[in-house]
């Protein structure tokens, strides 16, 4: 890992204030890192390019069919394979470098792009297709997530691990607004082949990233042990781990019930508001700046993981579902769903950057593949999940009913996990507690054999 010069501290004590130009340097902390700059730069095109294929893909199966259940399928075939394969993408990504794992995953999804966009070009492309491209691309993100999430670690020290989580957010959402205003601009006056033509073409930046980086020592691997041992080792820490445990719960019911926007969104565009591809962008483009401005204000406001404001996130995010889902009854104007969108992307962005950081924090380094492809089935995995139950109750009820239930779900899960966090533990783990913890098997969790060994006994 290269070593960046020390921080500017200020001399005066920590009653003094930082000046613009320190604050900024501090948000921004994370990037003093050469590795981790090259990997944030190179994913700013790509992600911008994946947020375009998203909104034009929705709209495309749109023109294809009018079925919630048949566009909320497009996510199950999407991110069913990391539900099902994510464990063994962990296991990948703790077995090989990550560069190297990186470079063939983006290679594949520039490839299905490109795919994509001659279907569409050429005037031949079906359901099918669209279905088939979504699951090639779910096993690559099978891989690619939890090798992407525990790549981040071995480019900042720990102490700037939250910065560099909340830089990722902060990029992963500023594509979220600039990616769908280009598409709905785009799908506007043009085809969807164009936008998935561009995310082809995006790729590129964060493949020379990757190979531009260097290492001064090797990464850790995990070699010892079977395939098998390993990943019982990863799901033994993670259940062996409270502080580690709650998160990742809370993550997969919010995920699952309070974040279907890939099928509300473009349901609530095209019936309570009755509007086109600019007013379906500009509803996706606020849930983006929200999400951003939430993802900022934890760059710069976040030194550590702090479990009341992830839970109060969480809990906000579901009582803006609710306000939206009455709104949706009484029949909403654009300009009273945007504002709402926004607040729910910052709720969002800022719950689930903090339930990252967490995990990632408190994790050894020859576990972290395995722990956050934990974490990326509970957040990616269960969206299939919740799309079909989300695309389901819209088709049956409607999307204010759909999006209320998920709110209300959401609510429940903040709730749950404050109460079961308060009889556990005192504290969700910081990264100084976690290095006192190392001598508590019970809470720590690892080694793994240590911590069963320990539980026998009692």
């Amino acid at each position: 890992m290269d070593h960046p010069p020390p921080p500017v501290t200020p001399s005066s004590g920590p009653e003094r204030r930082h000046t613009r130009g320190e604050s900024l340097r501090y948000g921004l902390r994370a990037l003093r890192y050469r590795n981790y700059r090259l990997l944030w730069t190179g994913q700013t095109f790509s992600v911008t390019g994946t947020w375009m294929q998203s909104l034009a893909l929705a709209w495309l199966v749109l023109t294809l069919t009018d079925s919630a259940i048949l566009l909320a399928l497009v996510g199950a075939f999407q991110f069913g394979p990391t539900l099902v394969f994510g464990l063994v993408g962990g296991l990948i990504a703790d077995r090989f470098p990550k560069r190297n794992i990186l470079v063939v995953t983006q290679a594949v999804m520039s490839l299905l792009a490109a795919v994509l966009a001659v279907l569409v070009v050429t005037d031949v492309v079906q359901l099918w297709h669209v279905y088939v491209i979504a699951l090639v691309s779910g096993f690559a993100t099978a891989v690619d997530m939890p090798t992407r999430q525990s790549f981040v670690s071995e480019l900042v020290d720990k102490d700037d691990l939250v910065n560099a989580v909340a830089l990722n957010a902060a990029l992963f959402n500023a594509g979220r607004v600039v990616g769908p205003a280009i598409a709905g601009i785009i799908l506007a006056v043009s085809s969807p082949a164009m936008c998935f033509g561009l995310n082809a073409l995006s790729f590129i930046a964060p493949i020379s990233s990757l190979l531009r980086m260097r290492f001064a020592a090797k990464p850790v691997i995990a070699r010892s042990g079977s395939n098998l041992e390993r990943l019982r080792e990863g799901l033994g820490y993670v259940r062996a781990t409270p502080a580690i445990l709650l998160p990742i719960a809370l993550v997969g019911f919010v995920a699952t019930f309070g974040m279907n926007f890939n099928v509300w969104i473009p349901l609530l565009a095209k019936e309570e508001l009755a509007t086109g591809a600019g007013g379906f962008g500009l509803l996706m483009s606020s849930l983006g700046v929200g999400s951003l401005i939430g993802a900022l204000t934890l760059a710069f406001r976040g030194k550590k993981p702090q479990r009341h404001l992830m839970l109060l996130a969480a809990a906000l995010l579901g009582g803006l579902e609710l306000i939206l889902a009455l709104a949706g009854s009484a029949g909403l104007h654009l300009l009273v769903a945007a504002p709402l969108l926004a607040g729910m992307g910052f709720a969002m962005s800022t719950a689930m950057s903090l339930a990252n950081a967490t995990v990632q924090t408190i994790t050894p380094d020859a576990l972290r593949g395995r722990v956050m492809s934990v974490y990326m089935i509970v957040f990616f995995g269960t969206f299939p999940i919740g799309a079909m139950i989300s695309g389901i109750v819209s088709d049956r009820a409607g999307t204010p009913v759909s999006m209320g239930v998920g709110g209300s779900v959401a609510i429940l899960a903040a709730l749950c996990v404050w109460l079961a966090s308060k009889r556990v533990m005192p504290t969700l783990t910081t990264p100084s507690a976690a290095v006192g913890q190392r001598h508590n098997p019970r809470i720590a969790g690892f080694p793994l054999r240590d911590a069963l060994a320990h539980r026998r006994e009692d």
